[in-house]
């Protein structure tokens, strides 16, 4: 699936970042605070879920996340076709 154009040019910009600092000043100027607090809670839902040691009570309660929001990342982790968040966790674990 080939992303609209201007999607493509964020991902561009995205993948051109080289060092956290350079990723952290973008996304400073690019997402409201409370975007940012969203994308990592989403993102410690995902790693929780992926170490399979929790209940989805206990992940909502430690991550500071809603039950509907630890729900809605199972799902993608499990039934969705992106499986973004899967490829991500398989090569952080690779390094």
């Amino acid at each position: 699936m080939t992303p609209p154009p201007a999607s493509a040019d964020l991902y561009d910009a995205l993948l051109s970042l080289e060092t956290r600092a350079e990723v952290d000043a973008f996304l400073a100027d690019l997402c409201t605070p409370a975007e940012l607090r969203a994308f990592a809670e989403r993102w410690q839902v995902a790693q929780m879920l992926d170490a399979g040691d929790k209940s989805y009570r206990e992940i909502a309660a430690q991550a500071h996340a809603s039950p509907t929001t630890v729900v809605r990342v199972a799902r993608s982790l499990k039934d969705m076709p992106h499986q973004g968040y899967r490829l991500a966790l398989d090569r952080l674990k690779a390094e």
